[in-house]
C-alpha cells in the first residue's frame, strides 16, 4: 500500500512525485517510459536553460532526479483503475494499492477518426466497459483496439454481454496474450445505425451487426482511467479544482490531461500543486 501512486513520468508526474516524496509520503511512479516530451527536438522557452535543451534530455534528467530521491519507478502499462476503500491499479503484470492517485499521462491521443465514433457517443459508443457493460447485457458488442488495454476491456465485458468481437482496424493484435474472442483485423470504414449503433462496415464492404463498441485503442490514457471511477470529463479533459483534485476524492490529475496551456511550465506547476495537495 502506497500513500500515492503517480501515473506518468513526464514533467507533471515527476514533479508531483518529488513534492510528495519530500514530505515523507511513500510514492510509486508507474509509466510505460513514454512521453511527448521525448519527441521534442529543441526547447528554448523553459526557465534556466540559456542555450535551450532537448525534450529527451529534460525527460531523462527528471527521471534521474526522482530516482535520486529514492522514488520507486516501475515500467508497466496500466489497464484498469478501481476504487473501493482504496485505489487499486491493475497493470499488465501486477496490481498495486494506494490511498491517493495522481494521473499525469498527458493529453488524450487515443481518439479515433473512424466515421460514426463521435456521432454515436452515448448511443452505443462507450469509453468504459466497467461503466457501461450492464446496459448491453445479452447483446453482441465489440472492442476497438489491439493492445493490452483492449484485452482488459474484453475481460470486463465477457461475463455480461452475449459476445465480444475485437476490432483492430488493420492492426495486429498484441502478442503473447490468451484471447478467447473473435478478432477482426480488417480496416474499418464506419460505424452505422439509426439513432444508435447497429453495425460496423469494413473497407472490403463487409458488415457485422453490433449493439455497442467500446473504444480501447493504444494504452489507457488519464481520461480513460478517470472515467472508470466516475471522475468528470469535459471537452476531452479531466475536470479539476484549484488543488488539482478531480470530482473523485483522492484522485488528482495534472499536466496536459487537464487541458489549458500545453506547456512544460504549466505541467510543472500543476504537478507541484498535486503533490502538495495529496499531503493535505
Amino acid at each position: 500500500m502506497y500513500d500515492v501512486i503517480v501515473v506518468g513520468s513526464g514533467p507533471a508526474g515527476i514533479t508531483a512525485s518529488i513534492y510528495a516524496k519530500r514530505r515523507n509520503l511513500s510514492v510509486l511512479i508507474i509509466s510505460k517510459n513514454e512521453s511527448a516530451l521525448q519527441k521534442t527536438d529543441k526547447i528554448e522557452n523553459y526557465y534556466g536553460f540559456p542555450n535551450g535543451t532537448t525534450g529527451k534530455e529534460l525527460y531523462e534528467n527528471g527521471i534521474k532526479q526522482a530516482q535520486n530521491l529514492g522514488i520507486e519507478l516501475i515500467e508497466d502499462e496500466i489497464v484498469s483503475l478501481k476504487f473501493l476503500n482504496t485505489f487499486e491499479l491493475e497493470t499488465v503484470n501486477s496490481k498495486y494499492e494506494a490511498k491517493s492517485v495522481i494521473l499525469a499521462t498527458g493529453a488524450n491521443r487515443n481518439s479515433s477518426k473512424i466515421n460514426g465514433i463521435k456521432e454515436f457517443e452515448g448511443k452505443g459508443v462507450s469509453y468504459c466497459a466497467v461503466c457501461d457493460a450492464y446496459f448491453f447485457k445479452g447483446k453482441d458488442v465489440a472492442v476497438l483496439g489491439s493492445g493490452n488495454y483492449a484485452i482488459s476491456e474484453l475481460q470486463q465485458l465477457k461475463p455480461i454481454v452475449k459476445s465480444v468481437t475485437i476490432l483492430t482496424n488493420g492492426n495486429k493484435i498484441v502478442e503473447n496474450r490468451s484471447i478467447q474472442a473473435d478478432i477482426i483485423e480488417k480496416p474499418i470504414r464506419s460505424f452505422r445505425g439509426e439513432n444508435k449503433i447497429q453495425e460496423v462496415e469494413f473497407e472490403d464492404n463487409t458488415k457485422k451487426e453490433i449493439s455497442a463498441v467500446f473504444i480501447a485503442q493504444g494504452t489507457a490514457s488519464s481520461n480513460d482511467l478517470a472515467r472508470k471511477i466516475g471522475a468528470r470529463i469535459e471537452n476531452d479533459h479531466i475536470v479539476v479544482n484549484q488543488n488539482m483534485e478531480t470530482t473523485v476524492k483522492g484522485l488528482f490529475a495534472c499536466g496536459d490531461c487537464t487541458g489549458g496551456l500545453l506547456q512544460i511550465s504549466k505541467a510543472v506547476y500543476e504537478g507541484a500543486t498535486a503533490g502538495l495537495s495529496v499531503l493535505k
